[in-house]
C-alpha cells in the first residue's frame, strides 16, 4: 500500500538508466549445434535488463515477465557480445526494459557488430519485503526515447488484453482451471 503522504518519486531521463554489459562468449556457453545456447543469452538480457531496472528505480528491481525476446542471429564460441538496455516505460509499480544485443565476431573484428538479439522485459520495483513500491516516471529525451516509450505502451495493453482474454476464456468453463503452463 502507498503511503499518500510520501510524495510521488522526481523523474529520469532515459539517459539515466542506459546500461552495457559485455563478455566473450566460451565453449561453456555452446548448445549441441555449436553455437551459444538461447538461454545463456537470456540470462545476459536479463542481466542487463535488471542493472538497468535497477539503476532506474533506485533500489531492487525484480523481473515480472519477459514480453518478448527474439534471436536474429546465431552468436558463436569467441563472439565479443554486448547487451545494451534502458527503461523505455514506467507505470505505477512496473517499468519495461528495452534490450538490444550486438556481437563482434572474433575472427571478422574489423566488421561493424550485428544485432544478434532484441527483448522486452516487465520489471517491478520492489521494497525490502519484497512488496511493490512505485517506481519514478521515465522521461524520454529524444524522438527515438519517445517512439519506445508509446510502443511499451502498446505492448502493455496487447499484454493486458491477453491476460483478460484468458481470465474470461477460463471463466467461461465449469470445471477448475489448471494455472501452470505444462500438463503433468
Amino acid at each position: 500500500m502507498t503511503d499518500p503522504s510520501v510524495p510521488p518519486p522526481t523523474g529520469k531521463p532515459t539517459s539515466y538508466s542506459r546500461v552495457t554489459l559485455s563478455r566473450i562468449m566460451t565453449a561453456v556457453d555452446v548448445n549441441l549445434y555449436g553455437t551459444v545456447h538461447g538461454g545463456v543469452l537470456m540470462k545476459f538480457v536479463d542481466d542487463v535488463a535488471g542493472a538497468a531496472a535497477a539503476r532506474h528505480f533506485g533500489g531492487t528491481a525484480v523481473t515480472a515477465a519477459i514480453d518478448e525476446i527474439v534471436f536474429a542471429e546465431p552468436v558463436r564460441v569467441g563472439d565479443l557480445v554486448h547487451a545494451h538496455a534502458q527503461v523505455n516505460w514506467t507505470g505505477h509499480t512496473s517499468m519495461e526494459v528495452g534490450v538490444r544485443v550486438v556481437a563482434e565476431r572474433w575472427d571478422s573484428a574489423e566488421e561493424a557488430p550485428i544485432e544478434v538479439a532484441t527483448a522486452y522485459l516487465v520489471f517491478v520495483g520492489v521494497d525490502v519485503s519484497g512488496n511493490p513500491r512505485p517506481v519514478r516516471p521515465v522521461l524520454p529525451e529524444t524522438g527515438e526515447d519517445k517512439r519506445r516509450f508509446r510502443e511499451a505502451e502498446i505492448r502493455r495493453e496487447h499484454r493486458l488484453a491477453r491476460r483478460r482474454a484468458i481470465q474470461d476464456h477460463r471463466g467461461s468453463h465449469d470445471s477448475p482451471v489448471d494455472d501452470s503452463p505444462v500438463a503433468s
